[in-house]
């Protein structure tokens, strides 16, 4: 139990470590090229007036978007994958980020003139329509793939299913606006960190932050529900009322994610698989590292995004994907 303990505060503070890292490297790259010292003079408020604004202005809220978006899709997948009891289990699997991206599409199809008029309430109202779209994606699946309970395989055929409905529905949408909106658009539902503004922060983050910290605290009830449903009811829990409240936990994180920062698929899927085999399936453990794998990752993808054709860039969702696919592949093999 102690070197286990041990075990794992070692793996929290290097992954913290990790990720201020990278947070220091997303400061300093970029198109506009800062220095580290130059860095740490604008923190002290000793920079010039470009400095600052490239950081403060267009850098920080992105690099904080990536850590929170990191984070939370890596703690709805690890939930998702506890309650479901299936491994293959994701937000972008189960179809739940393509609703949110869908409803969000009929909401500036339908109410902004352009992606890029995005301001004022509207900033406000874009998280609230991408969890309706999680919501209608995530009641879909659960209704489709019951069948006197929940199969885990019968439940990702029935999400690729979804998936693929919703995939169709944006298209027909995406056709209908303009070549400029069109192409925002796609970037965006490719995974795309594009509202990296304060007013964005200030939507998303406290929502975000609170319901990883609610979930962390019901790590014990995960944990219980991997036992089974019979198990489970014999040691006296709550089944049907913990897995609806840790759904809504999951499902309520992609649809933040989706409205921060597009489709990013995978992600969810890699990093509690990553933490399982570092810290063990104890979700006490696990989801914590899993939230911090998640933040590097989405870190580190974005800076790759970011300079590896700059001045052009990348969206952070392709990157994650291209990184992903061969090890979603190699879970594919096997499961039986």
């Amino acid at each position: 139990m102690e070197r286990r303990l041990s075990q794992f505060i070692v793996w929290i503070v290097g992954l913290i470590i990790v990720n201020i890292g990278l947070f220091l490297w997303s400061l300093n790259s970029g198109s506009i090229q800062i220095s580290p010292a130059e860095v740490v003079q604008s923190i002290l408020g000793e920079g010039n007036t470009r400095q600052e604004l490239v950081l403060f202005q267009f850098r920080l809220p992105g690099i904080i978007i990536a850590l929170l978006v990191g984070m939370a899709l890596s703690v709805s997948g690890a939930v998702l994958q506890g309650v479901t009891r299936n491994d293959l289990a994701e937000p972008g699997i189960l179809g739940i980020n393509t609703g949110a991206g869908f409803v969000v599409v009929l909401y500036i199809f339908f109410f902004q003139s352009s992606m890029s008029s995005l301001s004022g309430w509207s900033v406000y109202l874009l998280p609230l329509f991408a969890l309706v779209g999680a919501f209608l994606a995530a009641l879909l699946v659960y209704a489709l793939a019951w069948d006197r309970g929940i199969e885990p395989i019968r439940l990702i055929l029935v999400g690729i299913g979804v998936n693929a409905g919703f995939s169709a529905a944006l298209i027909l949408f995406q056709v209908q606006m303009n070549p400029q909106d069109f192409m925002q658009a796609m970037v965006w539902l490719s995974g795309d960190i594009w509202s990296a503004n304060w007013s964005f922060v200030g939507a998303t983050a406290p929502w975000i932050i609170l319901l990883i910290i609610y979930s962390l605290y019901k790590t014990s009830a995960i944990n219980v529900l991997m036992l089974g449903d019979d198990l489970a009811k014999g040691l006296g829990a709550p089944v049907e009322r913990e897995r609806r409240i840790l759904l809504l936990l999951a499902v309520s994180l992609a649809g933040l994610s989706v409205a921060a920062a597009g489709g990013i698929a995978f992600l969810g899927l890699v990093a509690p698989h990553m933490a399982r085999r570092i810290i063990g399936p104890k979700y006490e453990c696990m989801l914590p590292v899993s939230a911090l794998l998640g933040a590097a990752i989405l870190q580190f993808a974005d800076i790759i995004g970011s300079n590896l054709v700059a001045p052009a860039e990348i969206p952070v969702g392709i990157v994650v994907t291209v990184v992903s696919t061969p090890y979603f592949i190699y879970l594919l093999m096997k499961t039986k």
